[in-house]
């Protein structure tokens, strides 16, 4: 048996069973590793940031990491982007990275990079394999720390003769240790705060972002009338008829400072304090009054559900009935198209435990609130703010959760980013459904700008900032990668198209003239 072999054969073991790849020469070993065991799915991406925010996906569907494998520090580089979003919604995850067998790195070949350096920023944990009989404890490292905590980024650094050469065999993957909650004293201190009623926020996220956190912070917040709220952008959120609804933290600056206005304290489980996206001049950084009082109950590492059922009972609001959606579609909306409109449509037919991946940006602003009663869902969104995360995304979570219909969302400018996905989606026959909206610009920048004072922008500004001197061909460009599409201009042709797309099996794209 050789390191890669036995890298293969630990991350099995360790239930790491999807690799989502983009593999080079120095991987070989790695890649005919995995040919020998079929048991691990091999997804293959056109370009890394569709490789990583596949695994991404598949994590946050999956609660498991899946690994990706990259080539050298360039691959790595690549698929950085979606790395950053992953690390931001705390999906586990273990990147191979191959790198030069060790005697050619000082040759200081073409591909040679600091590989680390690279890896660091967007890594919870980074090892270079030391070399072939160590490689596969080296992964189950990997593997234990990708799954540590709500999850983290693990980063594995493969010379080549690490994988060629001769290894002992797998290695064991210890049991990550369980998710501490916070001491009874503090729990009894949080209690004491949501008493305080409406000027307290009960501001949670991770898991506690599920069915069951919700529900019990619903509880809480019916008990005491505290306020319960989560962060703008979330790794995944249980929603629609029979779960209890939550509110955002509003995107535009103005509107979330009065929103938080006259909040007093703010008790977090499973979430940092909401700040603005952005720094704007003469707008604060920090969105909550100066005399708002944060108390940090439970960071990422601590268990945030079990968190919520200590809160509740020591707030005596276990036998309390929580808020929770009726299932309500509204009538499909007719005629001319718009964001209001599209919001009413979504709200009728997202079929049940469907999987929304959100990266409509713009367009998307209303889409949540008015989806609240439809039939159950999960909904992810981006969470890092790198664009680009919705196809792939999707891919995974088409992967991590089979047997759901996933419904992409997404803008056209950030869509541009990884549409190599569809190719993917297409490949392994994934059930998606692509929402292009196609406003033929970066919307959301032309916002931006007013936002900052720039005003009466010239052209090589808008030039910049539009997507329309040629326009993008959606439909042309979803068919070249194999999956089938339709451009679609008034409300009854969007239904019918999603109609279609809901009826068939593998992927389906529909562009949205707006």
């Amino acid at each position: 048996m050789n390191g890669a072999q036995a890298l293969v054969d630990t991350f099995l073991a360790g239930g790491v069973e999807v690799c989502f790849a983009n593999p080079g020469t120095s991987e070989m070993h790695f890649v005919a590793a995995l040919d020998q065991r079929p048991d691990m799915r091999c997804v293959l991406g056109l370009h890394e940031t569709v490789v990583t925010g596949a695994a991404d996906g598949y994590a946050r569907m999956a609660d498991k990491p899946a690994a990706t494998l990259l080539h050298l520090g360039p691959g790595l580089g690549n698929g950085l982007a979606n790395i950053h979003n992953a690390r931001r919604a705390r999906s586990p995850m273990v990147n191979v990275v191959g790198e030069h067998a060790s005697a050619h790195l000082a040759h200081n070949a073409p591909l040679t990079t600091d590989i680390e350096s690279i890896a660091r920023p967007v890594s919870d944990w980074v090892r270079r394999a030391a070399g072939s009989e160590a490689l596969a404890r080296d992964g189950a490292a990997a593997v234990q720390a990708a799954r540590s905590g709500a999850g983290a980024i693990a980063t594995l650094i493969l010379p080549a003769d690490a994988a060629w050469g001769p290894s002992p065999g797998p290695a064991p993957v210890p049991e990550p240790p369980a998710r501490p909650v916070p001491s009874m004293a503090a729990i009894e201190a949080a209690a004491r705060l949501l008493a305080e009623g409406a000027s307290t926020i009960l501001f949670i996220g991770d898991a506690a972002l599920r069915e069951e956190g919700l529900r019990l912070a619903g509880q809480i917040g019916a008990k005491t009338g505290a306020r319960v709220m989560a962060p703008l952008s979330n790794k995944r959120i249980a929603r629609g008829a029979g779960r209890t609804p939550i509110t955002r933290t509003p995107y535009v600056v103005d509107i979330a400072l009065a929103h938080f206005a006259d909040a007093r304290r703010m008790v977090l489980v499973g979430a940092r304090e909401p700040v603005a996206f952005f720094g704007y001049p003469d707008k604060p950084s920090r969105l909550l009054p100066p005399d708002c009082a944060v108390t940090p109950l439970a960071d990422a590492s601590f268990d945030p559900v079990e968190t919520l059922r200590l809160l509740a009972e020591a707030t005596d609001a276990t036998g309390v009935q929580p808020p929770t959606n009726r299932y309500d579609p509204p009538a499909r909306p007719v005629g001319a198209i718009d964001q209001d409109k599209i919001a009413a449509l979504l709200a009728a037919m997202i079929p049940d435990q469907a999987v929304i991946v959100d990266e409509s940006i713009t367009t998307g602003r209303l889409f949540f609130p008015a989806t609240d009663k439809a039939a159950p869902h999960d909904w992810l969104q981006i969470t890092g703010g790198a664009i680009g995360i919705g196809p792939p995304l999707a891919t995974g979570a088409a992967i991590g959760a089979p047997g759901r219909k996933v419904l992409n969302l997404q803008a056209d400018g950030s869509g541009l980013y990884s549409a190599q996905a569809l190719w993917t989606q297409a490949r392994e026959g994934l059930d998606v459904i692509t929402l292009v909206f196609a406003n033929h610009s970066y919307a959301i920048l032309q916002g931006e700008m007013s936002q900052v004072g720039v005003r009466n922008p010239g052209r090589n500004a808008l030039d910049m900032l539009s997507l329309d001197r040629p326009r993008v061909d959606w439909v042309s460009l979803a068919k070249g990668f194999g999956v089938p599409g339709e451009r679609v201009g008034d409300m009854e042709a969007l239904a019918a198209a999603i109609g279609r797309g809901l009826a068939k099996d593998g992927p389906h794209l529909i562009e949205i003239e707006m």
